[in-house]
């Protein structure tokens, strides 16, 4: 697709720049649906986490876009749940991947957290032994304005959560993001607890692919790639992975 401005490898981490987020989400779309194609050549099912997010607007429509994916061979599941919203709230996570991937290309099978379906501490249980039947093959996430990756927040964030599966409640920082995105209008509706994979879950995929547009990630990223691997910022744990590519922006990583 198209060829990036900037590339680096930091500790193991890919690094590539683009000069759009357009650019740069339709080059993920691609990288995506060669590695799953490629995965499907040994495999007769693979397993894929997303996340939902504005941020992941431009990946998710190009992949929806790229007509030769077998996506009747993929376990789709996503990476984190409000507690405490309607079934029907535009804001759900689950709700906004039916709408702009799952009711779109249609995956052989699709695992939603429900957790207000049930009590949240079973759904994390329900949803860890999902996650548990098999390995994870990829997992195409964010990083949030305080560096977290799913809802593990700095002040949540373990690197060696013997969990798969939690509640947690969100800081101040990441409820505001949600406010910024546009999905709430004040923070007093963003909900303050939520279900996330844990850090280890997203960290146990083969393949990590993370797509971070926006001014509004210029501090996270830096603080990923720069700072110390720390839960301070929970995304810096992903320079430990052998398989993760970031895709940034000008806006998220100015260069010259």
């Amino acid at each position: 697709m198209y060829k990036y401005v900037y590339t680096e490898k930091i500790d193991q981490l890919q690094l590539r720049v683009f000069s759009t987020r357009e650019q740069m989400g339709k080059t993920a779309a691609y990288d995506v649906a060669n590695a799953m194609k490629d995965l499907l050549q040994k495999k007769d099912k693979i397993r894929m986490v997303f996340a939902a997010a504005p941020s992941q607007s431009e990946f998710l429509k190009t992949l929806t876009e790229i007509k030769d994916i077998p996506w009747e061979k993929v376990e789709a599941f996503h990476m984190d749940e409000y507690i405490g919203l309607d079934l029907d709230a535009p804001q759900r996570f689950s709700g906004f991947l039916r709408k702009y991937l799952f009711d779109i290309i249609k995956p052989g099978k699709v695992q939603l957290i429900m957790p207000d379906k049930a009590d949240p501490d079973k759904e994390c249980e329900r949803y860890a032994a999902l996650l548990d039947e098999q390995g994870i093959d990829i997992v195409c996430l964010g990083i949030g304005e305080n560096g977290h990756i799913a809802f593990n927040d700095p002040p949540v964030a373990d690197f060696n959560d013997p969990k798969k599966v939690k509640i947690v409640e969100l800081d101040h920082m990441c409820r505001q993001q949600q406010v910024n995105d546009g999905c709430f209008n004040s923070i007093d509706e963003v909900p303050t607890h939520a279900v996330t994979l844990t850090i280890p879950a997203l960290l146990s995929a083969g393949y990590l692919f993370s797509m971070v547009p926006g001014v509004n990630k210029k501090e996270a990223v830096y603080n990923s790639l720069r700072g110390p691997v720390t839960t301070g910022c929970p995304a810096s744990i992903l320079r430990n992975h052998s398989n993760c590519i970031l895709y940034v922006d000008r806006d998220s990583f100015p260069i010259e």
